[in-house]
């Protein structure tokens, strides 16, 4: 049986692969607004190095997003997981975008303003929407993983749910 904590890095990795894909389109076919790796790599002072957003992406989608949401999933106030995916996924664009984003031009960095808000609107847009889908696919995950533990692990004789 997995711990939450195994389980939302298994979901925070396939939502931030979920993600990537758009963002990768963003790239490709756009940009329709500043790609979030590309916002990553300006608040990490290298903007020239794409590559060093999408790691700085990966490693927050999957190491510190997922399993935070493992931790916080049972007590977010949502009935579906889905619903606490999309609820968790916001409210961390809400932190980031009140704190680290303004934050990187006092320290030096490209400001970027609250929100993204120097990248125009269509990046805040674009932000709230891919936070959303990386929140609807965490919580998918993380659901299915925890009706998979439940099945796997109901005492004989009981019926599977």
């Amino acid at each position: 049986m997995m711990s939450r904590v195994q389980k939302g890095l298994i979901a925070g990795l396939a939502a931030t692969l979920a993600v990537s894909a758009l963002e990768a389109a963003n790239l490709y076919f756009g940009p329709w607004a500043a790609s979030f790796p590309r916002l990553l790599s300006v608040m990490l002072q290298t903007p020239d190095l794409l590559a060093v957003g999408w790691a700085a992406h990966f490693l927050v989608g999957t190491f510190v997003l997922g399993p935070l949401f493992g931790v916080l999933c049972p007590r977010l106030p949502t009935d579906t997981p889905e619903s606490k995916g999309i609820l968790f996924a916001v409210v961390a664009f809400i932190v980031m975008g009140l704190t680290v984003a303004p934050m990187v031009g006092a320290l030096g960095g490209r400001p970027v303003g609250i929100f993204f808000m120097q990248a125009g609107f269509g990046t805040l847009a674009w932000m709230i929407a891919s936070h959303a889908i990386y929140g609807i696919v965490l919580g998918g995950v993380y659901g299915r993983l925890v009706e998979r533990d439940k099945r796997t692990h109901a005492p004989a004789g009981a019926p599977a749910h």
